[in-house]
């Protein structure tokens, strides 16, 4: 008996043995707990190079909710090169991104090719980790960089390497000026949306960016209606 259950216990990992990479891939694909990713990549050397495969057809990852640091993403987004959406979110205050990682992350391959970025509360990048970032994302048209602490530095890097840009969330970035505004709107003709709430820039600097973009929409809905008010009020 016990030489027949060591002989079944063979087959079935000689089946296991057999399973295909690609297959193997379409599996982990499936599987959205970076944990349980990291976790099959450690079962054997087969499975490694499957998870790095399920990474490489990846279009979207979002880290938000998970307890990552620079390392631990670094390595989840390096070999996913057809990567097109990309949310680091801080959801939880064990999330450590920093500068370094930052820096890291601008070495991927997919950085050029990324059409959304979410930096959303990253409180310990500055401007010069996101300037790195930023300097590489060439195809980036939505852009969530609120609650952090940037400033026009920035804004100017945005400006003059994403001529493609869409969209931005600014929300309670309070160190950003009209100046980064300004040179926002008039380099990224394709912006068609800002969210500034929490921003403190004078009301009138959002009719001006609505002079150079008519089109433009900026939230809250309610900020250029106060502007306009303000603007109907007699002068004595």
């Amino acid at each position: 008996v016990d030489l027949e259950l060591e002989g079944m216990r063979k087959n079935e990992e000689a089946e296991i043995d057999r399973l295909p990479i690609d297959l193997l891939a379409n599996i982990f694909v499936l599987l959205t707990c970076f944990k349980d990713l990291a976790q099959a990549s450690s079962v054997c050397r087969k499975w490694k190079q499957g998870v790095k495969q399920s990474l490489a057809r990846r279009e979207k990852l979002s880290f938000a909710g998970w307890t990552m640091d620079d390392d631990s993403i670094t390595r989840l987004v390096l070999p996913a090169y057809n990567l097109k959406e990309l949310d680091i979110s801080k959801s939880r205050w064990g999330c450590q991104i920093t500068d370094n990682g930052l820096y890291q992350l601008s070495s991927a391959k997919c950085v050029s090719n990324l059409s959304s970025i979410s930096l959303w509360g990253m409180a310990a990048i500055t401007d010069k980790g996101v300037v790195q970032l930023i300097s590489r994302a060439t195809s980036l048209q939505h852009l969530n960089i609120g609650g952090t602490f940037i400033t026009d530095e920035s804004l100017f890097a945005i400006a003059n390497s994403c001529p493609h840009l869409k969209s931005i969330i600014l929300w309670g970035c309070r160190h950003v000026t009209e100046s980064g505004l300004l040179a926002l709107v008039n380099k990224c003709r394709k912006l068609g949306s800002i969210n500034a709430w929490g921003m403190r820039v004078p009301l009138h600097c959002f009719m001006g960016l609505v002079t150079i973009s008519p089109a433009l929409q900026i939230q809250p809905k309610g900020l250029l209606l106060s502007v306009e008010r303000v603007g109907m009020l007699p002068v004595f």
